[in-house]
């Protein structure tokens, strides 16, 4: 059986009692869809887990807090999986209906000449990459991609207002203060925060701004880059703070993207599914102890001719030479 949580069935009736009715009927499996929207699921669902065995439960829900927060109750019960959006590979298996294989991290950078090459063979992936950065991380652009960004707008004025609001009881009055900073960052250079600056900006305490990032963080609007050792916690300060991928850049400041900033998310967000990316003194990025910096078709390699293990990665060039990469490929870790 499917249900969806948010459905006016729940005002009247409890997800454990349909649990019931289904392993009661000899059910098997129970879908449940937007379960964030019901506020007790978390604990009827370690419930249903523990009273009828054999019945086999996969949900799913959008609110990233909300699930973060019912870990706990579900430890040692549900398997949870966080699902990215689409990769760039993801993005070009829909747009030309062909099939790509994924490539590790390991192998791009060993190899990324002949993994370029193959996927050349099959179509010019810089065709694709200008609108990928645009619009392809989110995969509801396929519905209608004449109103994506007012679908993205809405989706993150739910998470500032509702999901955050909820989740660490805020006052949604305080929370909308952090629009501005979203579009600064995705206006400026790499935002290197001044956390002082925008406590004194918004009214809102320096620790309590930590906190506020730290949840931006968790709910996958931006990305938190931080040094060597500095752990993501609400007490540190961030080196960096990057939106968490290139839709929301071109979403809150169309007119005025940073090109750089642009290819230093698309690297950071892509890179940080799977391995721990933290800042470097040199260069842009450290990461599994190889240094990276990133750059335009003429970028030298002056900032990383002393660094052992250190790349360029470059935009706007298919194939690369050596320690340089192209910047696209990367969007083929997964």
């Amino acid at each position: 059986m499917y249900a969806s949580l948010d459905n006016l069935y729940f005002t009247e009736n409890t997800l454990y009692d349909l649990a019931d009715m289904v392993y009661k009927k000899g059910g098997e499996l129970l879908a449940l869809d937007e379960v964030h929207r019901y506020p007790t699921w978390a604990g009827e669902l370690k419930n249903i887990y523990d009273d009828m065995p054999g019945l086999k439960i996969i949900f799913t829900g959008s609110s990233l807090l909300h699930l973060h927060q019912a870990k706990a109750d579900l430890s040692r019960r549900a398997v949870m999986y966080q699902m990215p959006g689409l990769s760039f590979r993801e993005f070009l298996e829909f747009e030309s209906g062909q099939k790509f294989k994924t490539i590790a991290f390991d192998e791009i950078l060993n190899n990324h000449i002949e993994y370029a090459m193959a996927v050349i063979k099959k179509l010019k992936p810089l065709a694709f990459f200008e609108n990928y950065l645009n619009y392809g991380y989110y995969p509801f652009y396929l519905e209608n991609q004449n109103v994506f960004y007012q679908k993205l707008s809405e989706i993150i004025l739910t998470v500032l207002e509702i999901d955050i609001s909820q989740c660490a009881s805020i006052s949604p009055s305080n929370v909308i203060y952090l629009k501005k900073p979203l579009k600064t960052i995705s206006s400026s250079v790499p935002f290197q925060p001044n956390i002082k600056s925008l406590s004194e900006r918004t009214g809102i305490s320096v620790n309590t701004m930590k906190s506020y990032l730290k949840l931006l963080n968790d709910a996958e609007m931006i990305n938190l880059l931080y040094a060597r050792d500095k752990g993501i916690n609400s007490l540190n300060k961030p080196e960096k703070i990057y939106l968490n991928n290139t839709n929301l850049m071109h979403n809150l400041d169309e007119s005025n993207v940073n090109i750089g900033n642009i290819r230093e998310t698309f690297f950071f967000n892509q890179l940080n599914h799977f391995e721990k990316v933290i800042s470097s003194p040199k260069a842009d990025f450290l990461s599994n102890g190889r240094t990276f910096e990133i750059g335009g078709k003429n970028k030298g390699k002056k900032q990383i001719k002393e660094i052992e293990n250190a790349f360029i990665v470059k935009d706007y060039i298919e194939i690369g030479v050596g320690n340089t990469v192209p910047l696209w490929l990367f969007g083929f870790l997964y």
